[in-house]
């Protein structure tokens, strides 16, 4: 089987963008946007995905974080799109219930080939730290359209914002980590009655 890796360089007045995933790795990589808490939830991605991922964003952090964010799901969900190819031979499907502590969060995801995004997460102040909660919602939102994956995330408990974005950041990581799996049952073949998943 081919490597299965992508890159993504995107460039506007508001971010420039470098992404570069390799789905068959580690969960080792290099991620800096500027925006500590984002780096960190980023980080979780890599590693519980064992997806390799160097991201490296420069943007307008002088007026706030949403374009960086926005940006960097825009870029990573292009990369590991173009990581993926036609899809063949993977499970396509996975879902997970991730406990950290006193939260729980499910994620469910179909690497379909149509985007969507279901969120019902829901944070009790609007700030972990200096870092906008809202902007967890637009990461994956614009993750999910440009990986052409249908993702769901809920919810079920929690206290802590910070272990509420956590378990969602992992949820998602765990959940695509064995949907982009190679079933070894179906190795040459697109999982699609269509015969397509792009």
């Amino acid at each position: 089987m081919a490597e299965r890796t992508g890159e993504v360089s995107r460039k506007t007045n508001e971010t420039s963008v470098s992404v570069s995933v390799h789905i068959d790795g580690t969960g080792t990589g290099k991620i800096s946007t500027g925006v500590g808490f984002f780096d960190h939830m980023l980080d979780q991605l890599c590693r519980h995905s064992l997806i390799d991922m160097d991201i490296d964003v420069k943007g307008d952090l002088h007026i706030d974080d949403h374009h960086t964010v926005e940006d960097t799901g825009i870029a990573l969900g292009q990369a590991i799109s173009k990581a993926l190819g036609d899809r063949k031979g993977i499970t396509r499907y996975a879902s997970i219930d991730l406990a950290m502590d006193e939260t729980m969060t499910k994620a469910a995801i179909d690497v379909s080939g149509r985007p969507f995004l279901v969120w019902n997460v829901a944070f009790s102040a609007s700030k972990i730290g200096t870092f906008d909660t809202e902007l967890v919602r637009e990461f994956f939102q614009a993750f999910a359209q440009n990986a052409g994956i249908t993702l769901h995330v809920l919810n079920h408990y929690g206290a802590n914002n910070h272990h509420i974005a956590e378990t969602c950041f992992k949820a998602v990581a765990r959940a695509l980590r064995t949907a982009t799996e190679v079933d070894p049952r179906q190795a040459n073949r697109i999982p699609s009655t269509k015969g397509t998943l792009v």
